[in-house]
């Protein structure tokens, strides 16, 4: 039988912190591109011109962490923020992620260790 390769991602709209379930794989962490001096700037110019900025590069943000989704079997979501829901969304409408189980828990802001700890009891529960 094939090990499920799990992944747990806590995010907000700044930062995806990737998480492997395993402790072999050094985490990664992937950062939005649209910061408060991108909106600041953009903003300057007109509000219409902004909106259109953070979704392009929230599109990208996304498309990056997608990326490194394709190589796992069972993904969890969670953090404070609906960005989790915004990049469920964004993978649902593409075909390659039909066969990624991907689930969405709210959590708070967390240590690195009570993330960690989160992602275990979230997929030992999954496996019961």
């Amino acid at each position: 039988m094939e090990t499920p390769k799990n992944l747990g991602i806590w995010m907000d709209h700044a930062m995806a912190n990737l998480i492997h379930s395993t402790t072999k794989r050094k985490n990664k962490n992937i950062t939005s591109k649209f910061t408060a001096e991108t909106k600041e700037e953009v903003l300057n110019r007109s509000e219409k011109s902004m909106h259109n900025k953070r979704q392009q590069m929230n599109e990208a943000y996304y498309k990056e962490i997608a990326d490194a989704i394709l190589n796992y079997n069972h993904v969890l979501l969670f953090g404070p923020t609906d960005a989790k829901t915004e990049l469920y969304n964004f993978l649902s409408t593409d075909s390659h992620f039909k066969n990624i189980r991907i689930d969405i828990e709210s959590a708070d802001k967390m240590t690195d260790s009570e993330k960690h700890l989160f992602i275990k009891n979230h997929f030992s529960r999954r496996t019961l």
